[in-house]
């Protein structure tokens, strides 16, 4: 478990404060008619995600100025900073503008680009789960953990879609999955929630963006999981977008040998000639 480089907790009530900015605007737009547009990535956005990080970015403005942000709708500012807020107002657009509560509102806080916090709001679930480094994880106050589950074999496993992955990757995703005991899609940043409370044992996602994954590090971590990218390094700013989370660390190195196999083989051209 990453430790504490230095106090954080005074932090944490500002980052209630961002989510309950953030879950003003979106649930005052959720089930309502919206205009979707496209983002240069492809991805859709609306203006609850961007009138909530606009709010979000309001309450660092008055409280942290000298603090950093990277934002999903609104761009970065003063990324060298000793801390660094990396927001996404609305984690699971797709699901939102769907009608699925499984959307949320995700805060990290970097300390000299170390995750140090993070914090999921699930407005319309009414869950916020928080996590701080070298501490327990929580869901509303309440400690949580991680399943235990240490055996592929008996692993459940999430991932958001099959069209995040590219060709590759969704093939050793595929063999990696077929390996446990169950595989689910959907679920956007829950999925990850839902490993922090003992309900999912793997999560395996590509084509992630740091505001997707860096809140949370701290989450799976506390709860007594392990998260890192596919090579097993630890996620940062820089990280590829490929993430690697599960309930244990036994359970997490027997999932990134069983990838990095399955990637081998894929680069000899093993698999083809199969």
């Amino acid at each position: 478990m990453t430790t504490l480089p230095t106090p954080v907790s005074p932090f944490l009530a500002l980052a209630h404060a961002l989510a309950d900015a953030a879950r003003v605007h979106s649930l005052r737009y959720f089930r309502t008619p919206l205009d979707v547009l496209t983002k240069s990535d492809e991805s859709p956005v609306t203006i609850a995600d961007r009138e909530a990080e606009a709010a979000m970015r309001a309450v660092l403005q008055a409280q942290a100025p000298m603090h950093g942000i990277l934002g999903e709708e609104h761009g970065r500012e003063r990324l060298d900073a000793e801390y660094v807020w990396v927001i996404d107002p609305i984690d699971g657009t797709k699901s939102f503008i769907t009608g699925s509560p499984l959307w949320g509102t995700l805060v990290a806080l970097l300390h000299q680009g170390q995750p140090v916090l993070g914090l999921m709001d699930l407005p319309v679930l009414g869950e916020r789960w928080t996590g701080m480094a070298g501490q327990q994880a929580q869901c509303n106050g309440q400690p949580v953990r991680a399943s235990g589950c240490e055996q592929l074999t008996q692993a459940r496993i999430y991932t958001t879609s099959p069209d995040a992955f590219g060709a590759a990757d969704w093939q050793c995703f595929d063999a990696l999955s077929r390996q446990c005991a169950l595989r689910r899609f959907g679920g956007d940043c829950y999925a990850y929630a839902q490993l922090a409370g003992g309900h999912v044992d793997l999560v395996v996602e590509a084509g992630l963006q740091p505001y997707d994954y860096l809140s949370l590090v701290c989450l799976v971590e506390g709860a007594g999981g392990r998260i890192t990218d596919w090579q097993g390094r630890a996620l940062t700013v820089a990280s590829d977008g490929r993430v690697v989370a599960a309930a244990t660390p036994q359970l997490h190195a027997q999932a990134l040998a069983l990838l990095a196999d399955r990637a081998k083989r894929d680069e000899r051209g093993e698999l083809a000639k199969a």
